[in-house]
């Protein structure tokens, strides 16, 4: 569970990235999430997108999506989400405490 520093400390690096995935009119299959647990597993925080023909909102995928990789959500706003995921091996953020 991320405390409130960590959380800001997250947003601050996710503002300037661009979403690496879209979740579309075809929802969350497995194929996305195989997909965002690599880049999780890669990147460690990641940025994605609900576009408007999706079955979800923002905070539903991302719900869904963090709870099917083990990983955190960080913020939703407007259709663009956050999810984060520590790799124990190579760590890219020092997370404040």
């Amino acid at each position: 569970m991320l405390k409130g520093k960590q959380r800001s400390y997250l947003k601050s690096k996710a503002h300037n990235m661009s979403p690496l995935f879209q979740i579309g009119k075809d929802g969350i299959s497995e194929n996305v999430i195989a997909q965002v647990d690599e880049a999780l597993e890669a990147r460690e925080l990641i940025k994605l997108k609900a576009l408007n023909n999706s079955l979800y909102t923002a905070k539903e995928a991302a719900n869904e999506l963090a709870e099917a990789c083990n990983a955190e959500f960080v913020q939703a706003i407007g259709n663009v989400f956050v999810l984060y995921r520590e790799n124990k091996d190579i760590k890219r953020y020092n997370l404040p405490k």
